[in-house]
């Protein structure tokens, strides 16, 4: 946004999304491969699912949604700062989400206002729907809340990000 090369494109018959679009694309792209990585290494160290080969499409379906949500998320946030630090603070928030979910601990153990924001934060029913897809137990419920999660932050992102792109561009 700030080399030029923005300028350049709105010369050419280059549409707008298509500048989001590409960065969201190669934002699942390169988290996507680092998953697989990271699978491979679990598989080697021991990791066993018990999925079975759709509960396996499930899982990789869930991962891209929110993948994509949290990247339409960055991408707007980062548009939206005013300094290239503040950027890349722009997205410290989403990364915490993971640790006040049940993640690590199931949500009826935690206190009662950490449980109340665990129970109804995105990042719970998508770390539920994972658990139970590769374990071979999945929840419809968890699954419909976790996609529903994934798709409307996915809306908000790109929404967010199209109006911050045509203010700054």
């Amino acid at each position: 946004m700030t080399t030029g090369f923005i300028n350049r494109l709105r010369v050419m018959d280059v549409s707008r999304a298509a500048v989001l679009n590409a960065h969201v694309i190669a934002i699942m792209l390169r988290t996507l491969v680092s998953i697989a990585i990271i699978i491979g290494v679990a598989l080697l160290m021991g990791f066993s699912p018990t999925a079975s080969f759709p509960q396996w499409l499930g899982a990789i379906g869930i991962v891209a949604l929110t993948v994509l949500a949290i990247g339409w998320l960055t991408v707007a946030s980062g548009l939206a700062a005013k300094t290239p630090e503040s950027a890349g603070l722009a997205g410290v928030p989403l990364m915490l989400l993971p640790f006040l979910s049940s993640a690590f601990v199931p949500a009826d153990k935690m206190g009662p206002g950490v449980r109340e924001f665990a129970e109804y934060q995105p990042f719970t029913p998508i770390i539920e729907t994972l658990r139970g897809l590769l374990t071979g137990t999945p929840s419809t419920g968890s699954a419909i809340a976790a996609v529903a999660w994934c798709v409307g932050l996915s809306l908000v992102g790109y929404l967010w990000a199209r109006a911050a792109f045509t203010k700054r561009a």
